[in-house]
């Protein structure tokens, strides 16, 4: 009885030290590539084909700041589609682009996304260079007329260390974008400093990553003014 008691517990710890490592391993398969958020695509998907209006309004993509915002108290009367996925990065909103963003034919896009890319340990280029290629299939597979605005890179508590690889892509982007039409930067990082230069407590949920009820409406704010200048909201 001993023995067979010891060969059990044998068997299960050896399954337990090796499950991880297995090439499929059923549902602890972790996969990192943009397949990942297959499932939160296809819930989009399926918002999108069961929506009244599916198409020309104001498209939020991007990270978990973008999931998390509930858009229809914002921008309340106003059509948004909100397609934001877990925490994604930018180079995940190219990739499922074409599924995404093309068949909504917005009239205008709102970009989050690089925080997740600096957190992984990308550079600043690399944020910059991703977000030009979204650019360019905007440009390339959407109506001329099309709007695109990147909301900087937040300033979050958790993540003060990387403030200046943050800034300097919000810096790179911010150029890019005045240098060419229909592209967009929002500058959310200023308005959400205190007068020490650091971020404000308040604008943050309990984590100090992602926003508050506050730190929204200071988004709302900063975003709703751009918008207004190019007459896409009241």
């Amino acid at each position: 009885m001993k023995q067979l008691n010891f060969t059990t517990m044998l068997i299960c710890v050896t399954s337990l030290i090796f499950v991880p490592f297995t090439a499929e391993s059923g549902s602890r398969q972790v996969q990192t590539g943009p397949e990942r958020w297959e499932e939160e695509i296809s819930a989009i998907e399926h918002r999108r084909e069961s929506s009244s209006n599916p198409t020309g309004g104001l498209l939020f993509v991007g990270s978990s700041s973008i999931r998390l915002w509930k858009l229809e108290e914002s921008f309340p009367g106003i059509h948004t589609m909100n397609c934001g996925f877990g925490g994604s990065q930018l180079a995940d909103s190219i990739h499922y682009f074409e599924r995404v963003v093309v068949p909504s034919v917005p009239k205008a896009i709102i970009v989050y996304a690089g925080d997740n890319d600096i957190a992984e340990g990308k550079s600043a280029e690399i944020v910059v260079r991703d977000f030009s290629v979204f650019c360019e299939k905007t440009r390339k597979q959407l109506p001329a007329e099309t709007q695109l605005y990147f909301i900087a890179i937040k300033p979050s508590i958790k993540r003060w260390k990387l403030s200046d690889e943050m800034k300097k892509a919000n810096d790179a982007i911010r150029t890019y974008a005045q240098s060419h039409p229909n592209i967009h930067f929002v500058d959310i990082w200023v308005p959400m400093l205190d007068s020490d230069g650091k971020p404000l407590a308040r604008l943050f949920a309990e984590d100090g990553l992602h926003l508050s009820a506050e730190g929204y409406q200071v988004w709302t704010k900063e975003l709703t003014a751009c918008l207004s200048r190019e007459g896409l909201i009241p």
